[in-house]
């Protein structure tokens, strides 16, 4: 039985702050570390925003591209590694604001940055299987930088959510197929009651995130027999605009190839919506028959690694929600001080 991706949405929160200004209250150079991590803004969630609210506008959104009965929506699952609540599922809130609910499955996924990719392949399991009509995946992070630590430039905030199903009539992309890379890496962490991660410096590269998105990435290619010649596009894990494009060249594929869903130097890391968005922003602009590659990563260590063949549905339902360029045009930018109270840095 086939699988795909029925419909998707995304949200990124209107506020900013460009990686100068937080340079700027730590005497940092702001041209070195923007030129080093390629980025220079990231988005900032309002103070009545959370994992919670990120994830139900994403999952809103991908109803309303596709018309979606969301009374279909049998399993809600939520990626994050900043729920709100550290006992009370995010994905039950989801599942009553989209009117999923009662008879439904539903569960709260971790994994570092790839969680929301873990939520798809549970997806793929159960509509596959029968168990599901559709099910609904959403990574959404309201990422959390210690003041003054390096994570600080790149942690942003927005969520991505994928309707999945097993009706090839209703598919704007088929999922060819999957493949996973584990290993105990732990490159990154945070630990009950802690407010910021902490990580292994010059190990989150290596053996962390380029380990194991060239093996999942050259897994799933020796699994169905392709090469980065045959994608249209390709998406890599964004924790900055250095590594996904590091990563491409190690792996074949080209400049041009990842450039539609390379948006992090405006929109910063989205942690579990990070390789999720770009691969939004890829079917904002996919042509039918395109074939799309993307790998996520999550420290701990892992990569989730997809294949994926736009169908003739996607001209039907692209325009329905707003694309991921809309989503970061028109910001709110901001000073530290406002953003320090965005973020809760600032205690009474």
């Amino acid at each position: 039985m086939s699988v795909g991706i029925v419909s998707y949405g995304a949200y990124i929160p209107k506020y900013r702050i460009k990686v100068e200004d937080i340079a700027r209250v730590w005497g940092d150079d702001a041209e070195i570390l923007s030129a080093g991590l390629m980025v220079n803004e990231k988005s900032v969630p309002g103070l009545d925003e959370d994992t919670a609210t990120i994830a139900v506008e994403a999952a809103r959104a991908a109803i309303c591209r596709a018309g979606v009965d969301p009374s279909r929506i049998e399993a809600v699952y939520t990626g994050s590694e900043s729920h709100p609540y550290a006992v009370k599922p995010t994905s039950t809130i989801v599942a009553e604001a989209i009117e999923a609910t009662p008879a439904m499955t539903a569960a709260d996924f971790e994994f570092a940055c790839k969680a929301g990719t873990a939520g798809i392949q549970a997806c793929m399991g159960l509509v596959q299987s029968g168990m599901a009509d559709l099910g609904i995946a959403i990574g959404a992070d309201v990422s959390q930088g210690a003041p003054g630590d390096a994570l600080e430039y790149t942690a942003a905030a927005g969520g991505a959510a994928y309707i999945i199903g097993s009706n090839e009539s209703e598919m704007i992309a088929v999922i060819e197929d999957t493949f996973s890379f584990t290993t105990d890496t732990p490159d990154f962490w945070r630990r009950e009651g802690m407010p910021y991660p902490e990580h292994g410096g010059r190990f989150t590269g290596e053996p962390g995130y380029f380990k194991h998105v060239t093996g999942a990435a050259r897994g799933l290619m020796d699994k169905i027999g392709t090469s980065p010649e045959d994608y249209d596009n390709a998406v890599f894990h964004q924790p900055n605009g250095k590594f996904p494009q590091k990563v491409a060249k190690m792996l074949g594929f080209s400049k041009e190839q990842i450039k539609p869903g390379l948006v992090v130097p405006r929109l910063g890391n989205t942690y579990s919506g990070s390789c999720m968005m770009g691969i939004a922003a890829t079917l904002d602009q996919a042509k039918p028959g395109d074939r799309i590659f993307a790998t996520a990563f999550g420290s701990g260590a892992g990569g989730d690694a997809f294949s994926f063949r736009v169908t003739d549905r996607i001209d039907e339902v692209r325009d329905k929600a707003p694309k991921v360029e809309e989503l970061l045009a028109n910001p709110v930018y901001m000073d530290y001080a406002m953003y320090a109270k965005h973020k809760g840095k600032i205690k009474r």
